[in-house]
């Protein structure tokens, strides 16, 4: 809000004049630069059975919506222009009928969206946007009716329905050798994809947000790199765009940032563990987590290009690509080198199949800060002075690697 001075100074005194003696008698005078607001939306819910369910959004004014279908998973996806999302703590849980539950959120700068899980083949009967109406809000209504795949799946092909990226990818270009190093930070999830979350509600996204901007920060200080963050706010980026945008900055580095969540071991479950790209996953535990992550697209609703990844995979793993390998693992152990055993988890380095890594020619690591699911952890995840301690020695670990190359440029 601006200050009443400013407000004064910024129009003639009769206009000031006038605006008080309006209100005196109950009126008001509509401000030239008012700009329309955003829609609001304050509720959803659900309605049917498993022959035709119905998705209802109640929204404060009436927004233009495009609908369309996604396979394996099944989801529906509505897409919005940018909404302020205030709807009642948990809602989307609930599963009735077709659907198993829906997620909403920020998608893109200027773009919301609403994803839909559905249980099995679907189409979309009807969708529509009524308008408010005297004490009725404006409502999205989606109906769904069961279906089968082969009816499904020609349904789709006839749609053309879009990989959806979440914004416009700059074709890569042709890099000069940089004076400086370029790191890429990776604040994991965003947006309509919040990532993992802590009991008291405390986002992934958010706390990995939060500790890039610090060690971008420092890195900065140093005066020695050029670093760039993937994303600089809360919206949603695909993980193939996190690569092209590495790719297209001619990245030396890129450090995707995380923070891990294991419920059921909340109390055990503890410290930063670092990932490097594998072919086989070097535990159960990191199969598991990479599955996780690797799904991000899915839960912000984004046709997932799974053959074009496979033929990705393939040629990380050829043997040509084994300098890129090699050298993030070096990187990743001087991560470990300069954290404390009380620091780490467990299993400190480790290495699976996650999509975020599969680039070529730029050494890669997934860096997991701590467990939102351990109370201890959550404490220093959300602490700016653990950040800031963190932070130092990330950066210790980029300046060994970086001084280990120097003398063999390029980086």
């Amino acid at each position: 809000m601006r200050p009443v001075s400013a407000l004064l100074g910024a129009v003639p005194a009769w206009a000031v004049l006038l605006a008080i003696l309006c209100a005196g008698v109950g009126f008001s005078i509509p401000q030239a630069d008012a700009r329309p607001r955003e829609a609001v939306a304050k509720d959803a819910r659900l309605a049917g059975d498993r022959g035709r369910t119905r998705f209802i959004a109640d929204l404060s004014k009436k927004v233009d919506v495009n609908v369309f279908s996604l396979a394996d998973p099944y989801r529906v996806i509505v897409d919005l222009p940018e909404v302020n999302f205030q709807m009642p703590p948990g809602l989307g849980t609930e599963k009735r009928g077709l659907v198993t539950g829906y997620r909403y959120g920020l998608f893109a700068p200027g773009k919301s969206r609403i994803v839909i899980d559905v249980s099995g083949p679907f189409l979309v009967d009807k969708a529509f946007v009524l308008e408010a109406r005297a004490d009725q809000p404006a409502r999205v209504v989606v109906d769904l009716v069961a279906t089968d795949r082969t009816t499904f799946l020609a349904k789709l092909r006839a749609a053309r329905s879009p990989i959806v990226g979440s914004i416009p990818q700059p074709k890569p270009q042709a890099q000069t050798p940089a004076a400086k190093p370029v790191v890429i930070l990776d604040p994991g999830h965003g947006g309509i994809d919040p990532g993992t979350a802590s009991a008291d509600g405390v986002t992934e996204k958010a706390v990995v947000l939060a500790f890039a901007k610090t060690l971008r920060q420092k890195l900065e200080a140093k005066g020695d790199y050029q670093v760039y963050l993937t994303r600089e706010g809360d919206t949603f980026l695909a993980l193939r765009e996190r690569v092209e945008f590495a790719q297209s900055k001619g990245a030396n580095l890129f450090v995707s940032i995380h923070a891990d969540s294991f419920p059921k071991h909340a109390d055990v479950a503890s410290g930063a563990t670092v990932y490097t790209l594998s072919e086989r996953a070097s535990d159960d535990e990191a199969k598991e987590l990479a599955a996780k992550e690797n799904f991000s697209d899915a839960i912000a609703g984004v046709d997932l290009p799974a053959d074009r990844d496979e033929v990705v995979a393939n040629i990380l793993i050829d043997l040509a690509q084994r300098e890129t390998q090699n050298r993030s693992i070096v990187f990743a152990r001087s991560v470990v080198g300069e954290m404390s055993a009380a620091e780490l988890h467990r299993k400190s380095l480790k290495s699976a199949g996650f999509r975020v890594l599969k680039s070529p020619d730029v050494p890669s690591v997934l860096l997991e800060l701590g467990f939102l699911s351990n109370p201890d952890d959550e404490k220093r995840l959300t602490s700016e002075a653990w950040r800031g301690a963190m932070a130092d020695k990330v950066g210790a670990a980029i300046d060994a690697y970086f001084a280990k190359r120097v003398a063999r440029m390029p980086f």
